[in-house]
């Protein structure tokens, strides 16, 4: 087993809402297809905050790996939700693709000719190289979810983070989507985060849930029971409907609210 990524009895919180994980513990392989899930408000942000190095553990760990040996750092690709990129500011396609290099020794970069023909070769990959000359603004959902992905994944990261990669991205684009990251996954260690379990079940090769602690389930062939025990106080039910299946949270009472009706969630 090739690890990257140790998390070892992580605590983090923050000063009005202390152990938002507590004593979280995880290891992430380098040909691993991990899916996180877990209600809202459970510390799927947090922890991924953690493993980004965007904010300090009050306790525990996070070490990473190459080649089996201990790594101060690791190259990781991110792909944030849709909603956070302002689409009116003035960039392009392939400059929003060429963010994702990292810089080699100097804060400011000068970018190559090499770097802008891997440019290329990502957008042919991902089929949005007649995009590469258009702005953000005048792109769909889906394929500005692309060029992100191009972004995430050009300078060859060791695991690549998607956080709610299906949101605002129509049907037939989250289809294809998917099938690319099974392609990536071959050379690539994914970590995807969803709130559609079905979606995630379909996809990873292993399955953790997030809520406060972490519930961890080797291979995607999980029970109704695990998804109850994971969720806790939000049951979940998994159904089908057309090409991906989706989940429906079940009738259930939080404290202090009124009772949730079948509230389907894709």
């Amino acid at each position: 087993m090739n690890k990257l990524i140790d998390i070892n009895n992580l605590t983090v919180g923050y000063e009005n809402k202390p152990n938002v994980l507590k004593d979280v513990s995880l290891t992430i392989c380098k040909d691993d297809f991990l899916g996180i899930i877990g209600p809202n408000g459970g510390g799927k942000t947090t922890l991924l905050k953690a493993i980004l190095g965007l904010i300090k553990p009050q306790s525990g760990s996070v070490t990473f790996y190459d080649h089996g040996q201990k790594t101060p750092f690791l190259n990781i690709g991110y792909l944030p939700q849709i909603n956070q990129i302002d689409k009116k500011f003035p960039i392009s396609v392939s400059e929003v693709i060429l963010s994702g290099l990292k810089p080699s020794g100097h804060f400011f970069r000068r970018y190559a000719s090499k770097d802008k023909q891997k440019v290329k070769g990502v957008a042919e990959r991902l089929g949005v190289e007649q995009l590469l000359s258009r702005s953000i603004g005048e792109l769909s959902g889906g394929q500005l979810q692309r060029v992100l992905l191009g972004r995430a994944i050009i300078d060859s990261p060791k695991l690549i983070i998607l956080d709610e990669p299906s949101t605002y991205v129509d049907k037939l684009f989250e289809t294809n989507f998917y099938k690319l990251l099974g392609d990536i996954n071959k050379d690539i260690a994914i970590m995807l985060v969803s709130h559609d379990v079905g979606t995630i079940i379909s996809l990873v090769k292993n399955i953790a849930c997030v809520n406060q602690g972490l519930h961890y389930h080797s291979g995607s062939n999980i029970s109704q029971e695990w998804l109850n025990n994971a969720y806790e106080s939000c049951p979940i039910e998994i159904l089908g409907h057309g090409a991906l299946p989706h989940r429906v949270l079940l009738q259930h009472d939080h404290p202090d609210t009124e009772p949730h009706s079948h509230d389907e969630m894709r």
